[in-house]
């Protein structure tokens, strides 16, 4: 056997010391994390708070949205590569999930089943070092945090090119939750079959509606003789189609690979930019991040000139406005509450008094809360 080349020899046991230096710092800020969560613990028995240690934990806010959102914009801002900001920010929130889970597990819900895209945003988000636990409906995963059963919850809420996800909207009308966090997920789906299946025996393409949506031009150029049926996720497609002969689905990679599905085709969403936003929703408020979003929901007179008089007080302070849309009352027929969106928090001075404002112009004012904006 030749000999190693001495450079390459050299340049390994280089990595190793490295590797060795990275090991030894990831243990001292584990160690550190777990120093945080014993001043929160102590915090909280200091100000009267009495029961047992699960019954203490649950009042210690040990994961703080603006605080890890803060941590993630520092890695970006100071990369320097050759590794992309993206990936080392990746590999940050990774460290901050396993050192957050030797503070407090948390359990967090999101619309499954497993294999859906909220799983994987729910993993973009929070690391692999929760708890994730699958709801049948988005409905079930509000019921969930508003319960105490999960501490946050994952919902889609808008993808970039069939708008917003309505029953998202409908649930916060009522629901008493707080949104904590958004997340961006490019959407790149595949056409996916049980291992052996041959293109000719598929008889039916599951998806859920918005990803028969996004590729609704690609199955008509590729499939247009197939039926397609609408189901609850992708997720729940690809279950089908790892156990339902003549079944594809349309999915992600993280359903192909949860359900050891083959790809009859890749990325066959019609447009190659399309996005997912989700919401992050919890129990608590967050403080602000210095780069901060806050949702409303609010409700006017139907009458002319009412909308102007809602978005009038948002252009004369020169706030940005990142979204708008409506809602059926559920109070009124042909009435309506807006949902809207804008840059800034609701504790800077400028956002209070847009608020304070609109309070006097509107019949109806909640605020669903103010979050940091998506880092990556």
């Amino acid at each position: 056997m030749a000999e190693e080349n001495p450079e390459l020899q050299k340049l390994r046991e280089q990595i190793d010391a490295i590797d060795q230096s990275l090991q030894e710092l990831l243990n001292q800020r584990a160690s550190v994390a777990q120093a945080v969560a014993e001043v929160k613990l102590a915090e909280v028995k200091a100000e009267g708070a009495a029961g047992d240690q699960r019954a203490l934990d649950e009042q210690v806010q040990f994961y703080r949205p603006e605080r890890e959102a803060q941590v993630l914009r520092k890695v970006i801002e100071r990369n320097t590569g050759p590794m992309p900001a993206d990936k080392m920010a990746w590999i940050f929130r990774e460290i901050m999930s396993a050192c957050l889970a030797l503070e407090k597990p948390m359990q967090v819900a999101y619309l499954g089943p497993a294999g859906t895209f909220t799983q994987e945003a729910t993993l973009k988000h929070f690391g692999h070092g929760v708890i994730s636990q699958p709801a049948s409906t988005i409905d079930a995963v509000f019921r969930q945090v508003e319960s105490g059963e999960s501490h946050f919850g994952v919902v889609p809420v808008e993808n970039s090119t069939e708008g917003m996800v309505n029953h998202t909207l409908d649930n916060f009308l009522n629901s008493p939750l707080k949104i904590s966090g958004e997340v961006e997920l490019p959407i790149h789906l595949h056409l996916l079959v049980k291992p052996g299946t041959r293109p000719e025996s598929v008889k039916q393409i599951c998806a859920h509606q918005q990803a028969l949506a996004q590729c609704r031009e690609w199955l008509s150029r590729h499939w247009p003789n197939t039926e397609t049926i609408a189901v609850s996720s992708n997720g729940e497609a690809a279950r089908r189609a790892s156990t339902e002969m003549g079944v594809a689905a349309i999915a992600g990679d993280i359903a192909a690979n949860t359900y050891e599905l083959a790809r009859l085709a890749d990325n066959i969403e019609d447009i190659a930019s399309n996005t997912t936003r989700f919401l992050v929703i919890g129990r608590d408020t967050v403080k602000p991040s210095g780069n901060d979003k806050t949702s409303i929901i609010i409700s006017t007179r139907n009458e002319p000139g009412a909308l102007f008089r809602l978005l009038e007080p948002f252009h004369r302070e020169g706030i940005m406005l990142t979204r708008i849309d409506t809602r059926p009352s559920r109070t009124e027929n042909w009435a309506y509450v807006f949902f809207i969106e804008f840059e800034g928090h609701q504790e800077d001075a400028v956002i209070r008094r847009i608020l304070a404002e609109l309070q006097e112009r509107s019949l109806m004012l909640k605020i669903l809360g103010s979050y940091p904006r998506a880092v990556c």
